[in-house]
């Protein structure tokens, strides 16, 4: 896979790719998972230059885990960030690895054309784009009860 970006329609690509993967690695070594041992790394890149980074966070109530690239949107909502592009998912396992069921879902909410590029510290890589990952998600239009 090479390094640039495909742009989503009406997006800027990130300056430096390579920033956006060092803070997704730098937050895999924060990550907390004691029980599974799967540490997961994310960092996000807003249109503003912006990158908010997320690891994951186990807990002994498995439910209560927290995805590492859900804990990087809620960064980029507290911080009041709009367009979302890119996201970079970091993680040791030995294929590169696409964000999970529930957090397709969740970053389909706040950035439905999201580009993923997924990077392993052996070397494997992926590059999905959200909407070939999730082509049906359940969204506000799914609400409408008239």
């Amino acid at each position: 896979m090479h390094t640039s970006p495909v742009v989503p329609a009406g997006r800027s690509a990130p300056a430096d790719l390579g920033a956006l993967r060092e803070a997704a690695f730098a937050a895999l070594d924060r990550a907390y998972a004691p029980y599974s041992g799967f540490r997961v790394g994310a960092a996000l890149w807003s249109d503003d230059g912006r990158v908010f980074a997320g690891c994951n966070v186990e807990n002994a109530s498995y439910a209560a885990t927290l995805c590492a690239e859900r804990a990087a949107v809620a960064a980029a909502v507290v911080a009041g960030a709009q367009g979302l592009s890119y996201l970079v998912v970091a993680s040791e396992a030995h294929e590169a690895s696409p964000p999970c069921g529930e957090c397709r879902q969740v970053l389909s909410e706040l950035a439905p054309d999201l580009q993923i590029l997924s990077y392993t510290r052996g070397g494997a890589e992926a590059r999905w784009m959200l909407s070939v990952l999730l082509p049906h998600p359940f969204s506000q239009q799914s609400l409408d009860r008239s």
